[in-house]
């Protein structure tokens, strides 16, 4: 990539975030960049994961064994998992320089939930390598995200099969 990298950011109460990051990975791959995958909140037992990890320029960093629901840790397990996404980011920070695209799954679900430090994030998202693009994934997208974005795009329920009552499905949700 010759130009500067652009912050992408896909964020709403709709279906389709981390697929949209998930297909520009794949895209990117397929052109020959080397791509570089965390996913925030969530295990390695993703079916978007499973498929990444087996494309050639794509590198998945691995997550924790087990997440629970944010919803179900106590404070304690709420503390040590945003030292874990602290430590994580400071991680890829060190390894970002090497891949030309970075997507950072569920980072803003992270942010807003006080799982990740947003001013920390901030500051690598306007000190990232020149030609690093990043791609961020999460439900809301705070103010100083979405000046920083170059690309920014909400994701809109209109309707969904969990409304009436059907659960989340291998392939389709998760």
């Amino acid at each position: 990539m010759d130009k500067d990298g652009m912050i992408h950011i896909y964020y709403g109460r709709g279906k389709g975030k981390t697929t949209a990051a998930v297909g520009q990975a794949v895209r990117a791959a397929g052109a020959g960049l080397k791509v570089l995958v965390f996913q925030f909140l969530k295990d390695n037992s993703s079916s978007e994961r499973l498929i990444l990890e087996r494309i050639p320029n794509v590198t998945c960093i691995p997550g924790k064994d087990k997440v629970k629901f944010y919803s179900r840790m106590d404070e304690e397990e709420r503390r040590e998992l945003k030292a874990y996404h602290m430590a994580m980011l400071d991680s890829i920070v060190k390894l970002c320089d090497s891949f030309d695209i970075l997507v950072l799954d569920e980072a803003l679900c992270a942010v807003m939930l006080g799982a990740l430090d947003e001013d920390r994030l901030l500051g690598f998202l306007r000190h990232k390598p020149k030609t690093l693009e990043i791609i961020l994934t999460g439900h809301k997208a705070s103010e100083k995200m979405l000046e920083i974005a170059s690309y920014a795009t909400e994701m809109k329920k209109e309707k969904h099969p969990f409304d009436a009552g059907f659960g989340a499905r291998l392939g389709i949700e998760y």
